[in-house]
């Protein structure tokens, strides 16, 4: 029985990467985005104004407790080698847990760095510390925001969001490179020296993934049944810039913030109870920096002639294809975050506090 469900699932999952792979390749529509240089100019003046003023300290981390939990045990961010694991840790399976998964996940951490190694060892003791969480939407386009973006004390990027001939609009460093296995970039740009890559288990396989990846090897051939993109071939970082996200993190994005029911298992298909990567990026940031923007943020499902990511031609009605994040439930959740001052939208796709009425 576990043998078929097993096959039924990698039917599954094969089918889903010719779809993916089909829609990818098919031919896009140019779809282009027209920033005014009034609107321009008004958001340069707000990402200013966010980075000269007075940084408090743990300001975003204390707000977001006070909202949503009347009390919380500390939450480290990552998982380390040589280190204790919780036993509420198994729980769950990812991306809440490592339910059956304690052997693999120790064999992993062995290839990881001990907890002294910190969580970004360039961080300057006693400076408050202002994080930016880079989202991959079409927003940015054209707001040529990079290098006020490489001003902030950490910044946090997405799966493979490019740099390069971008880098006008999202500038030019990264502190962290936060992905899940399909979404790691094939080609690595990131060439600042202490860039951190933090690995999001989102599937049982991820962890032969992010082992594979790190001993810059093959997935074994029956795991690579899960998968709808390759390990890439060159990742020029060392095994001691690896980090594995704590799956505490996303437990807490999604029932504590986000007040998703607990997970139920399936043979397939989700519950639209998974937050993500963006929104869990978002909590990351608030337990490593003092304060917490975003750029990037916001699917306005409307707008439809509006492309979907700054980097491609996709229109923003690619999203309403899928059906594995409650995209309306985390806007809710974001509006509420910046409209009450627990973090900042620097480029107001989600609130914009600095437009005009």
């Amino acid at each position: 029985m576990r043998l078929m469900r097993r096959v039924l699932v990698a039917l599954f999952l094969s089918l889903g990467m010719i779809f993916l792979s089909l829609l990818q390749t098919r031919p896009e529509q140019p779809v282009e985005r027209h920033v005014s240089p009034a609107h321009k100019q008004l958001v340069h003046k707000y990402v200013h104004s966010v980075l000269e003023g007075q940084c408090h300290p743990r300001d975003s981390r204390e707000k977001l407790l006070a909202h949503f939990l009347s009390s919380s045990k500390a939450i480290h961010p990552f998982l380390w080698n040589d280190e204790q694991l919780p036993d509420d840790l198994f729980l769950h399976p990812p991306p809440f847990g490592f339910k059956g998964l304690k052997v693999k996940v120790q064999e992993l951490l062995k290839l990881l760095p001990a907890p002294d190694s910190g969580p970004l060892p360039e961080k300057v003791s006693g400076k408050c510390q202002r994080c930016v969480v880079i989202g991959n939407g079409g927003i940015l386009k054209g707001l040529e925001l990079g290098q006020l973006i490489d001003r902030f004390d950490t910044i946090i990027r997405l799966n493979s969001g490019p740099l390069g001939e971008f880098s006008t609009d999202v500038g030019n460093r990264t502190s962290i490179r936060m992905s899940y296995p399909e979404g790691t970039p094939l080609h690595w740009a990131d060439t600042d020296p202490h860039v951190v890559f933090v690995a999001v288990v989102y599937k049982t396989v991820d962890l032969s993934w992010i082992s594979a990846m790190i001993k810059k090897l093959r997935v074994p051939l029956w795991d690579w049944f899960f998968f709808w993109q390759r390990v890439p071939k060159k990742i020029p970082i060392d095994p001691s810039r690896f980090r594995l996200l704590n799956p505490h993190v996303i437990r807490e994005t999604a029932f504590s913030f986000l007040k998703y029911p607990q997970p139920r298992q399936h043979l397939w298909g989700w519950d639209q109870n998974v937050p993500t990567l963006g929104v869990s990026a978002l909590n990351l940031a608030s337990l490593l920096c003092d304060e917490v923007s975003l750029v990037g943020f916001g699917y306005n499902l409307s707008q439809q002639g509006v492309p979907l990511h700054y980097y491609d031609h996709l229109p923003m009605t690619v999203m309403q294809q899928q059906k594995m994040h409650n995209v309306g439930k985390e806007t809710q959740l974001l509006h509420k975050l910046v409209k009450e001052g627990i973090i900042t939208d620097l480029t107001g796709g989600i609130h914009c506090s600095f437009c005009s009425s």
